[in-house]
């Protein structure tokens, strides 16, 4: 450990590891990576991916509370992880590549320099993908692999879903999905070790002389000079006595979309008034910053299954369905709308507090929101660093009601899925719902007592033209208003992808470098 670096990154996660793999590898540059967390090198129930469902609210999870909600569920959690790795040592490991149209809307909306001819091909370098062809990357850090299909509940739901006009197209292979389904890509080996961006971009450099991976070390603070960030405090001991690191070129945060804007508002760069709620002084008055929270709310479908489901899977949540609700789709891009998780395990944590029945042999759906319309916050809730934050999604609080119109539609088409023949000799009864939930009200009714998260929480540090006062970032990722300090993580995105996000925060993480290497 060194006392000072060239590059300072906060947070181990899905871009951070990445960021500080890349930046590393130039000789005559030093990186610290700071995070929160443990190791995962020794810790097998974080690297064998099918055990991913005991992480949450584990010793692993920092396991945010939501704050009351209107119209949602007020009892969700969102999982965050508190490992080397993030999120991607926590996760299901579900491996998409970006969309283009998601992309290209992100430069529409002030990303200039972030269109998908740009970022795209950086997905070759990233990757070493199972499947062949010129668009994959072969070679790359992370591993991606297609889910052998030998789940025969799984099997038949595709075969149900191609009768009921939902094809059966493979997912990364260029084009993104909007009407069909398929088994997923997953990031991890043929062993069934997660392909984290710890394993990937971590794991084969320990030893690299000009790169400190500093675990157990909770940052408190930015620390700066002027405008100029400088440095972090943190603490690395039961007793509350803090330290300091300095930066000579860059402060990069990688702390997540709830954590990052956390920390930026603690270090005086956030909404003016927030801030002297708590006594912090202003640094910079930024008000985009812990606004513009965006997630994929999903509604959940289960049957009681007719025969015993798997006993052992990849990682349990194993196919993916899509579909346009609307003409020309999500924000009339091309993209769906819907997408529907398969899971072949029981699913009843929203549920069973509500009354509704439970099996032990069981299945579902999972409807959700690719593009959610609803826009919450993180606020602090102290100026206490060791505070959970505020955290307010505002669930199903669009004006137009288009977020639950489009849930309300994916349990519909769920259950036209299920009721199709091939599914017959599988499916029991529908635990829940329930037959009797049928008229649209009943069923929104159900879906805002009952829905979870897919944990994706976004853009809560958003990247956007720089005369845009609601976007703390410029589209290099620089924080205006300051000097020398990065936001590089999900919180950086304009618009959440229609897709799980996890390759994305990791794609995130090499553009970044470039942009810093620049």
């Amino acid at each position: 450990m060194r006392e000072k670096y060239d590059y300072i990154v906060v947070g181990a996660g899905s871009s951070g590891a990445v960021v500080a793999a890349r930046l590393s590898e130039d000789p005559s540059v030093t990186v610290g990576l700071v995070e929160a967390g443990p190791t995962d090198v020794d810790k097998p129930e974080i690297l064998n991916l099918h055990e991913w469902p005991a992480l949450l609210e584990s010793g692993y999870d920092w396991d945010y509370p939501i704050e009351p909600q209107e119209n949602g569920n007020s009892f969700m959690r969102h999982a965050r992880a508190k490992v080397l790795g993030g999120c991607s040592s926590h996760n299901s490991c579900i491996a998409f590549h970006t969309p283009a149209q998601d992309l290209d809307h992100w430069v529409s909306l002030g990303a200039a320099g972030w269109d998908s001819a740009t970022v795209l091909p950086l997905l070759r370098r990233l990757e070493d993908n199972d499947r062949p062809g010129d668009h994959h990357g072969h070679g790359g850090p992370v591993h991606l692999r297609s889910v052998h299909p030998k789940d025969p509940v799984g099997v038949a739901l595709l075969e149900a879903c191609e009768e009921e006009g939902l094809p059966v197209t493979p997912f990364n292979e260029g084009e993104t999905v909007s009407h069909g389904a398929d088994w997923f890509q997953i990031n991890a080996g043929d062993d069934n070790i997660r392909a984290s961006s710890s394993v990937a971009y971590l794991h084969p450099v320990m030893d690299r002389e000009n790169l400190d991976i500093l675990t157990d070390r909770r940052v408190s603070r930015i620390l700066f000079d002027g405008d100029r960030a400088v440095g972090i405090e943190y603490l690395d001991n039961p007793f509350g006595r803090l330290k300091t690191l300095h930066a000579e070129r860059e402060v990069i945060v990688s702390a997540g979309a709830i954590d990052s804007p956390k920390l930026l508002m603690l270090s005086g760069i956030g909404p003016a008034d927030h801030l002297r709620e708590f006594g912090i002084d202003v640094l910079v008055d930024a008000p985009g910053v812990g606004s513009n929270l965006q997630d994929h709310p999903e509604a959940v479908i289960s049957w009681e299954s007719t025969v015993p489901m798997l006993r052992d899977a990849s990682q349990w949540w194993e196919i993916g369905i899509f579909d346009e609700v609307d003409e020309g789709g999500a924000d009339g891009l091309g993209l769906p709308d819907l997408m529907m998780h398969y899971g072949s395990m029981p699913f009843d944590m929203h549920t069973r507090r509500q009354g509704y029945p439970t099996a032990d042999e069981a299945f579902c759906l999972t409807p959700n929101i690719t593009h959610s319309r609803a826009r919450g916050t993180v606020r602090l809730r102290s100026a206490d660093y060791r505070d959970k934050p505020k955290v307010d999604p505002r669930y199903f609080t669009d004006e137009e009601g288009y977020d639950m119109r489009i849930a309300v539609a994916g349990i519909r088409l769920a259950r036209r899925i299920v009721a199709r023949p091939a599914m017959a000799p599988y499916a029991g009864r529908e635990l829940f719902p329930g037959p009797d939930v049928q008229s649209d009200e009943d069923i929104a009714d159900y879906i805002s007592r009952t829905h979870n998260t897919v944990y994706h929480p976004a853009g809560t540090v958003r990247m956007g033209d720089p005369g845009d006062t609601m976007s703390p970032l410029d589209p290099q990722l620089r924080v205006k208003g300051v000097q020398g300090l990065r936001v590089v993580d999900a919180s950086v995105m304009p618009q959440l992808t229609a897709v799980n996000p996890n390759i994305t925060c990791m794609l995130i993480g090499e553009r970044a470098a470039d942009l810093i290497r620049g």
